[in-house]
């Protein structure tokens, strides 16, 4: 994997891509691909199953659904017009 960063780095260096461009444009698929990765971060976290005697609790778990829902609402309205 740091392998393939390093490369990848290298290729964007010596193309035509503006680095500032490339770095604004990977912190909007971040913050995009970040809501999918806390749904399923808070329902594994709250699965005795997966997590045994350490599930979180109820109010981290509720603290999460929050957070969750409102990086959802932001991505939302960020493709929105304004």
């Amino acid at each position: 994997m740091i392998a393939v960063s390093v490369i990848a780095g290298l290729l964007i260096q010596y193309s035509p891509i503006s680095p500032m461009k490339a770095l604004f444009w990977s912190a909007v698929i971040n913050g995009v691909v970040a809501v999918p990765l806390m749904v399923v971060i808070i329902l594994l976290a709250s699965k005795p199953s997966v997590m045994g005697p350490h599930t979180s609790g109820r109010s981290i778990i509720v603290l999460g659904w929050i957070a969750t829902f409102v990086m959802g609402l932001a991505a939302i309205l960020m493709f929105l017009p304004g």
